[in-house]
């Protein structure tokens, strides 16, 4: 009877613990593509953590709470993460996409082919027409398409703070939404990700 009431708490306490190994994993691939940042790029103090709070809810509560987290979000930042770590300081041609050298929509189209979303190489302003605008307040969301100078530019958001891209003077860089990239946005959309389903 004993371990019968203690066990909603047991598993909130597990349910805990793998969400705090989720945020670490979160801030250490937050910290990595601050790294992969020029040495121009401005430096920004990482927050501290927002303390944990153990629920008293029910093991159905809890267990359906931990059914919703999906693990192909981390999935695909990683694969992302990885395919454009392996294209920095790679030479800007036009109409490039691949190995080693890019123009700016062939880099997108790359890297997301690399981690596993396929969709059909096109210019910036045909992926502009193609996706979908992302939903309010997901803009600076990893992997988002953020648009410039009238969709002749595209690149891929890492967060608020910039994005990569394959510049024409640069190659394949980070650069920070500073004020001269942030008058030439046009505007953001989202890939669609392919649909996972959990089988029991």
């Amino acid at each position: 009877m004993f371990s019968k009431r203690l066990f909603p708490y047991a598993l909130a306490a597990c349910f805990s613990l793998a969400m705090i190994a989720q945020t670490a994993f979160a801030q250490s691939a937050e910290m990595h593509l601050h790294q992969l940042a020029r040495a121009d790029a401005i430096s920004l103090p990482v927050a501290d953590d927002e303390p944990i709070i153990i629920s008293l809810a029910s093991a159905e509560e809890i267990k359906a709470a931990i059914l919703s987290v999906s693990p192909a979000g981390n999935q695909f930042q990683q694969l992302m993460t990885a395919a454009i770590d392996e294209r920095l300081g790679a030479r800007y041609v036009w109409g490039a996409s691949g190995p080693s050298a890019f123009d700016c929509s062939g880099f997108v189209w790359s890297i997301f082919k690399s981690a596993g979303v396929d969709f059909e190489r096109g210019s910036a302003r045909t992926l502009w027409g193609r996706f979908t605008a992302p939903a309010p307040g997901e803009q600076y969301k990893f992997g988002t398409l953020v648009f410039f100078s009238n969709l002749e530019h595209v690149g891929v958001v890492a967060d608020e703070h910039g994005f990569y891209h394959a510049s024409r003077h640069h190659g394949v860089v980070y650069s920070p939404f500073n004020d001269y990239w942030s008058s030439r946005i046009d505007g953001f959309r989202q890939v669609p990700m392919p649909v996972t389903t959990n089988t029991d």
